[in-house]
């Protein structure tokens, strides 16, 4: 039997305002892309947005991304776009790695040993329950 691995593309909408030239958007469509590609992200959508001031002399990007079930906003400003661009993506990769950290950490805290925590924590055996049976009574 065999089995289809084919990533689905990022539905990452890539937005421009001013004169942004094809060279300096297709390297925007590459860098998210590469970002939002990545295999252990969960499923992303959003929107990035690149701008270059009426005056041409700075360029801004900013992305508004759903990670999973989180918000990953970052924005970046520059002399250049390919500059902008490389920042937010330098800004946006560390707050997906949180992101997917977070979602495989489950979200689940335990208390800490000074608060009785230590063991680890049993579904549904109400609280302070641990495994091991020593839970606070």
């Amino acid at each position: 039997m065999t089995t289809n691995h084919a990533q689905e593309t990022p539905l990452v909408r890539l937005r421009s305002e001013g004169a942004v030239d094809q060279e300096t958007l297709a390297y925007a469509r590459t860098k998210i892309d590469a970002l939002v590609g990545r295999p252990g992200l969960p499923a992303v959508s959003g929107e990035v947005h690149l701008v270059r001031a009426a005056a041409g002399h700075r360029w801004s990007a900013t992305a508004d991304l759903h990670i999973g079930g989180r918000q990953v906003v970052a924005f970046a400003e520059e002399a250049t776009g390919t500059e902008a661009v490389d920042r937010l993506q330098d800004r946006l990769r560390r707050q997906t790695d949180k992101a997917a950290h977070t979602r495989d950490a489950g979200n689940r805290t335990t208390a800490p040993p000074w608060r009785g925590g230590g063991g680890q924590p049993v579904p549904g055996a109400g609280p302070g329950a641990t495994a091991d049976g020593s839970g606070t009574t």
